[in-house]
Order: C-alpha cells, then sequence, then structure tokens
C-alpha cells in the first residue's frame, strides 16, 4: 500500500492544479516555491519517491517533461472522477492499467531555424524539408505527434514562462489559438515572427511578452496583419548555451 507524507501529496495536488490551469505540468522551482521547499534535489528526492511508487513519470529530456498516472491519483482519493477527464484529454498518460511504464517510441520533430523572444526579427519561413536539425523525443510525450516542430529562441522577453535565450520550443503547427496562448506569431507585410501569449482585443492582436523588464513591451498589430504559424507544448532547456 502506498504511503504518502503530508509533502508528497501536498506536490501532487499542486501539479494537478496547476496542469488544470495552464495545460502544462509546473517545473521543479515552481513545484518547490509551492510547498516551501528551497533546495531543488530536495524537490527531486520527493518526486523520485513518486516515480518508484508508480504515481508519476518524468522524462528529463524535456522542461516540464512531467506526467502523472491517474488511475493511481483517483484510487488514492488525490483526484475524483470529475478532475481526470478533461485533464487526461490534454496531458499524455504514460502509464498502463496495471501501473507498469509502457515502451515508449521516439519522435524525430525538425528545428526549422530560430524565433524571437523580443523585438520581432526577421526569419525566412522554413518547412520540415530544409530543417536544420532534428530532435529525438518520447512519442506520444505530447499528445498528437503530428504535425510537431522546434524552433530555437533569440532573447529573453519569455524569461517568466520558463523560456531562455537559447532553449528549444517544439510546436504544433496550427492556424488558431486560444487568448493566453503562447504561439509563434508571423507579422505579415514586416516578415517577422516572435514568441509571446496571444491576446485578442477587438480588432487588434497583443502580442505579450513575460518578463517584467519595462524594455520588453507588447507587440500590437491589427488582427489580420498576424498570423500564426503553431503553439507551444513544450520547452526544452538548452545548458550552457
Amino acid at each position: 500500500m502506498t504511503t504518502l507524507s503530508h509533502r508528497q501529496r501536498h506536490i501532487l495536488e499542486f501539479i494537478v492544479s496547476f496542469f488544470r490551469k495552464n495545460k502544462f505540468p509546473p517545473t521543479i522551482r515552481e513545484i518547490g516555491e509551492e510547498v516551501g521547499i528551497s533546495s531543488t534535489s530536495v524537490v527531486n528526492y520527493n518526486l523520485t519517491k513518486l516515480e518508484e511508487d508508480h504515481l508519476v513519470v518524468r522524462h528529463k529530456e524535456v522542461s516540464r517533461g512531467l506526467s502523472l498516472n491517474w488511475d493511481r491519483l483517483l484510487e488514492l482519493g488525490i483526484v475524483d472522477e470529475t478532475q481526470t477527464n478533461p485533464v487526461t484529454a490534454s496531458m499524455p498518460a504514460f502509464m498502463s492499467m496495471n501501473g507498469k511504464t509502457r515502451e515508449i517510441n521516439r519522435v524525430r520533430v525538425p528545428v526549422l531555424g530560430h524565433i524571437a523572444a523580443g523585438e520581432p526579427i526577421q526569419v525566412e519561413p522554413r518547412d520540415a524539408t530544409n530543417a536544420d536539425e532534428w530532435l529525438d523525443i518520447a512519442g506520444g510525450l505530447l499528445g498528437n505527434d503530428d504535425h510537431l516542430f522546434a524552433l530555437r529562441v533569440r532573447g529573453n522577453s519569455m524569461i517568466d514562462a520558463s523560456v531562455l535565450d537559447g532553449d528549444l520550443v517544439i510546436l504544433r503547427h496550427q492556424a488558431t489559438a486560444n487568448d493566453g496562448d503562447m504561439v509563434a506569431a508571423w507579422i505579415e507585410g514586416d516578415e517577422e515572427t516572435t514568441l509571446k501569449y496571444l491576446y485578442r482585443e477587438g480588432r487588434n492582436v497583443r502580442l505579450q511578452p513575460a518578463n517584467p523588464n519595462p524594455e520588453y513591451q507588447p507587440i500590437i498589430r491589427p488582427a489580420d496583419k498576424v498570423r500564426i504559424n503553431g503553439k507551444v507544448v513544450s520547452v526544452i532547456r538548452v545548458l550552457n548555451h
């Protein structure tokens, strides 16, 4: 029988709550801030214990690469029936019904150049036949593996969203997105692209940075001049860049 400490239960409840609000899991730092742990190694220790108990699965090659065994959480009473369905519809499951980790295939994702997380930069439209490089990620980690591509970030306007200069963002190619989604937005006419949060305001679109520094200001353009090329579904931290 699985026995959870108060801290481990708090961590699990926070991950569920965070995902329901943001549609992606929290980082190690965000978990630590929530449960009052200043040491990332202590957070990692508790996540390792949860993984050993088949409650979470961690994919360390991907930023926010954390998923939950929803069947086990339901069994333990951490979530109820009304919580599991909307969450699992958006987040891939890595656990089988018996709590065993299933085999994960690898998927190749093309890296199609750079995107600005700061002022827009001019880029050349690319396609997968002309990729700079390829990423190998766990199949199913990001839901439907179709239409995924990656861009390398330049700039620091999205640091409060845990997106740093030099990181790789994985996007799902789509022409629409909801307010509050992080998107790759192409500004027509200027032939510029940028990485920002999307908000619609009447006939305009506001592309909002995630950096409190006043040098990073929202970009506001007529809606018919902004084309969404993709929605961010994951971030890969690139060390020593």
